[in-house]
């Protein structure tokens, strides 16, 4: 998706599904703070342009390895 639409958010549900992981690997990269994320309340919510940057930003790091 590009940037046409920024305030696109996602569930922690949904980004499992967006970046193929089991929920538990994620909640717990989560709970690391190695994934950009907002706690509201209970819930975790992820913008989507800052996943893809986030994503960018660890493939360069993986290429510099």
């Amino acid at each position: 998706m590009s940037d046409s639409n920024p305030g696109h958010v996602m569930t922690l549900d949904e980004l499992a599904t967006y970046l193929k992981l089991p929920k538990s690997t994620l909640y717990k990269l989560v709970q690391q703070g190695r994934v950009p994320g907002q706690k509201l309340g209970k819930q975790w919510r992820f913008g989507r342009a800052a996943i893809d940057r986030w994503l960018d930003a660890e493939q360069q790091v993986g290429d510099n390895k």
